[in-house]
């Protein structure tokens, strides 16, 4: 049997944090765990704020931490063509629809009182679908309804913790609506690409944090509609700050280079991140 694979898929939109630092060596432990190779995913599909030096300096980081990945690296804007493809199929399925819908103009149409998705965002109305849309399409939205008669059978994925234990979990990613699959500026979206980069890298396991564990759903409803492998999912906890809010990007985190720069060893950054990654 082929060794289990993991990723570690950082978007060079800012730079890596603890938060980063943490999932980075989850994945190092459990590839270690389970005998697996471990790869190193370039997550680079908004050109308006992903950028060379960023990567560079996540390259710097990582190298810094002592983290080893396999030799090549995938970098998402080299291969929208395998986005497209994929887009294009569920299209011929009929399970696509163009939008113009603007955020406001989803904000004007929300119910009262509104339906959130799990993340706590408004759930799209369907304005586009019920109606014809304007004739500037911003974004590819996703039948969710269709998308789910299509597969014709419940959802379910398994998840893997690090003592071993396997569960089964229900997907319900009917809780999302009609999800973004590409946008006007770029023919992707995370939910598609993650999922196409998955099944083309050979990903067997996915570690990744709590906060994406219900957008799980939704690739898993991708995978079933584009006959993709499931992989085993691991949801680990998420680094917080003095205010239990977790560390991002868009909080000025302090980033690891500024954590290096302040005399923190990698050793050091280990010690501080668990006892499991000493």
């Amino acid at each position: 049997m082929s060794p289990p694979v993991l990723r570690f898929a950082p978007s060079p939109n800012g730079r890596l944090h603890l938060g980063h630092a943490y999932s980075v060596l989850q994945n190092e432990a459990e590839a270690r765990r389970l005998g697996g190779r471990l790869l190193l995913r370039i997550e680079d599909i908004d050109p308006t704020r992903c950028r060379p030096e960023l990567e560079a300096a996540i390259l710097k980081d990582l190298r810094w931490l002592g983290v080893t990945f396999e030799p090549e690296v995938r970098r998402q804007s080299e291969h929208m063509d395998d986005y497209r493809a994929a887009l294009l199929r569920l299209d011929a399925m009929g399970l696509l629809y163009p939008c113009s819908c603007s955020r406001s103009a989803i904000k004007a149409a929300a119910a009262d009182p509104p339906s959130r998705n799990p993340d706590g965002a408004l759930v799209y109305p369907g304005t586009c679908r019920l109606n014809a849309p304007g004739p500037d399409a911003l974004a590819t939205r996703l039948d969710m309804a269709k998308a789910l008669a299509r597969c014709g059978r419940d959802l379910s994925y398994r998840r893997f913790w690090p003592d071993g234990r396997v569960e089964e979990v229900t997907a319900r990613p009917e809780l999302w609506g009609d999800v973004v699959l590409a946008r006007k500026e770029t023919p992707t979206s995370y939910h598609l690409s993650v999922v196409v980069d998955d099944a083309l890298q050979g990903v067997s396991h996915v570690v990744r944090g709590q906060d994406l564990e219900a957008q799980t759903d939704i690739h898993v409803l991708l995978q079933a509609l584009l006959g993709l492998p499931t992989p085993l999912y691991q949801f680990h906890a998420l680094i917080r700050d003095d205010r239990d809010e977790k560390l991002a990007k868009s909080r000025n985190s302090p980033a690891l280079a500024d954590l290096r720069a302040a005399g923190e060893t990698p050793a050091m950054i280990r010690r501080r991140l668990g006892p499991d990654q000493v």
